[in-house]
């Protein structure tokens, strides 16, 4: 299996998720930085992603929607930092209203995901995803919808899609 570890703490507000992958960093990398290969993986087999703006450059954003089973069409947003392709990117992410727009009252978690070359021949990659929360409330909130669970299941998506 791809995850190694998903580790909530609440003390240090954060929620880190690892895995290794059998595929050169580059490879990995695309997944983020394609928006058709993120939305194959973004988000948990029972909420697939569709993304309608992708703008993966510092100040960009990136917006999408999930569709739930019962229909239900969540949106998201990305407001990206930083990117070093291909191992580096930031983004705060956060819930949006139904035209994409990011909802004032909602959670605001800033978002690391270091990829690093793993292997003896470095063919493989270690991903480390962190999400950082800025309060216990807003952790609290985001533990409760089963981000954990979801971030598990979204990631391991990911080795289908390198297969």
């Amino acid at each position: 299996m791809t995850v190694t570890s998903v580790n909530e703490d609440f003390d240090q507000l954060s929620l880190t998720l690892a895995a290794d992958f059998d595929a050169p960093v580059e490879r990995v990398w695309q997944l983020w930085a394609d928006p058709r290969k993120l939305e194959r993986w973004w988000g948990p087999p029972s909420y697939p992603a569709t993304v309608d703006d992708f703008d993966l450059s510092p100040g960009g954003t990136v917006s999408y929607h999930m569709t739930g089973p019962e229909g239900d069409r969540p949106h998201g947003w990305w407001r990206v930092g930083s990117v070093a392709p291909p191992t580096h990117l930031e983004f705060t992410d956060g819930f949006a209203d139904d035209s994409g727009a990011p909802l004032s009252d909602s959670p605001r978690i800033e978002t690391r995901v270091t990829l690093t070359r793993r292997g003896a021949s470095g063919t493989g990659t270690h991903m480390e995803l962190s999400s950082t929360f800025h309060s216990q409330e807003e952790m609290r909130q985001m533990s409760d919808m089963g981000m954990a669970e979801g971030i598990r299941e979204a990631a391991e998506q990911m080795d289908r899609l390198l297969a």
